[in-house]
């Protein structure tokens, strides 16, 4: 990155912190993986750690992935997200049709025998740097920060902090088909997604989470940290 890229990212993060901290949520950005597992296991017992962040699962350090958690003014665990990089030997589409098991939702009883992943356009002109944009939580409740705009400025939090630190040539990450439904694709920023990328069975039921696959490259990047985010947090 330039030098004006990395002005332009320091100063998009810390208008972001700055705006989410007006709203009662300071932000921590950390690598300690042991860290962040038993933070997690303390504060966010009814979703359980993510496979693609597990240090017991992946090879996940301080040099290729890190965490982002949102604290309440009471102490409370309100927010969670992760960042973690790859070099794709050939392009994503390749990469997952072998290894989509190993980034699947936490806490749900699956058939992992019976998910399929359908690979879209974008995912087969992927290639190079690539990071994996994962953990995305935001504490439900009486006072609950959904629906204030406040996840998608999160998200975009994280978008610029691996930028930031490694200038990837792109970041992807799944949506749940509902949510995508619902606009969260272009709250959090993306400008690209290959909708039916998904098909998680569960076990002993025909039910079946259906995904989209969210993706930008780092022309998107670039763009999106070029809008000020204020506005987007009511």
């Amino acid at each position: 990155m330039s030098i004006h890229d990395t002005f332009t990212g320091a100063q998009f993060a810390t208008e972001i912190a700055n705006s989410v901290q007006e709203k009662g949520i300071t932000l921590n950005v950390g690598s300690d993986f042991k860290a962040y597992a038993d933070t997690i296991a303390k504060y966010r017992p009814e979703q359980p750690l993510g496979e693609p962040f597990d240090m017991r699962k992946q090879p996940v350090n301080h040099e290729n992935a890190f965490w982002i958690t949102g604290w309440s003014q009471e102490g409370e665990l309100v927010h969670t997200q992760a960042m973690r990089r790859f070099q794709l030997a050939s392009n994503l589409a390749d990469f997952l049709e072998k290894g989509f098991r190993q980034f699947p939702p936490s806490g749900l009883p699956l058939d992992l025998k019976k998910s399929r992943y359908l690979a879209g356009p974008g995912a087969r002109g992927i290639r190079g740097f690539t990071c994996y944009h994962g953990e995305a939580w935001l504490k439900p409740g009486d006072n609950s920060y959904r629906g204030s705009g406040i996840a998608g400025v999160l998200a975009r939090f994280a978008l610029a902090n691996a930028m930031l630190r490694w200038s990837p040539d792109y970041i992807f990450g799944f949506m749940p088909e509902r949510h995508a439904f619902r606009g969260l694709v272009e709250r959090e920023g993306y400008m690209h997604s290959d909708p039916g990328a998904l098909y998680w069975h569960m076990q002993d039921s025909p039910e079946i989470l259906r995904g989209y696959m969210v993706w930008m490259g780092r022309e998107d990047l670039d763009h999106m940290m070029s809008i000020p985010p204020v506005d987007l947090v009511r």
